[in-house]
């Protein structure tokens, strides 16, 4: 993440903030306990450190919020995980209740070189005529048979060849 000092704790605080923050009209500490599924003196400890870090605002009894470099964390660790849960549900058809959970492990310690990978990857994917539909659907069934038949591969690839020169006619 931009912010090397940050443990992937207080990033997820910040995230959690931050998507409260597009929910809900105001923060509060209790509505981030609920979210983060904690105590509220251990988001009170959290958001002290937050305060003194120069990440959010908050004045005792009052609401949460994000200051504006809190929010360039926080929109950074939200992108992060939205491009790896949506590759990990579209392209992979990881259940979505695990795709969030892992893509909540992995965006504390994924490159942003790496995750740019992962957003060209989805794009070659959908505009590729050797990708699409079609090419995720054959990893898929790979994925539940195994390789139990390599003819029907070698079908598959005739049949992506033969489709690929029509279009190259047109």
């Amino acid at each position: 993440m931009a912010e090397q000092l940050l443990t992937p704790t207080m990033e997820d605080y910040l995230e959690a903030l931050f998507v409260l923050g597009e929910e809900l009209k105001v923060v509060r500490v209790k509505d981030i306990a609920k979210r983060m599924q904690v105590k509220l003196p251990t988001v009170t400890s959290m958001i002290s450190t937050l305060v003194r870090r120069g990440l959010v605002n908050h004045e005792k009894y009052e609401y949460v919020e994000l200051t504006d470099k809190g929010l360039k964390i926080a929109r950074e660790v939200d992108r992060y995980h939205r491009i790896l849960r949506t590759f990990l549900t579209d392209i992979l058809h990881v259940d979505e209740k695990q795709a969030d959970e892992d893509a909540c492990k992995m965006e504390h310690a994924i490159s942003p070189a790496t995750l740019e990978r992962f957003v060209e990857f989805m794009e070659f994917v959908e505009v590729c005529p050797r990708g699409g539909a079609g090419w995720l659907e054959y990893f898929n069934k790979y994925c539940r048979e195994g390789r139990k038949n390599k003819e029907e591969c070698l079908r598959h690839m005739a049949e992506f060849i033969k489709e690929f020169s029509a279009t190259l006619e047109k």
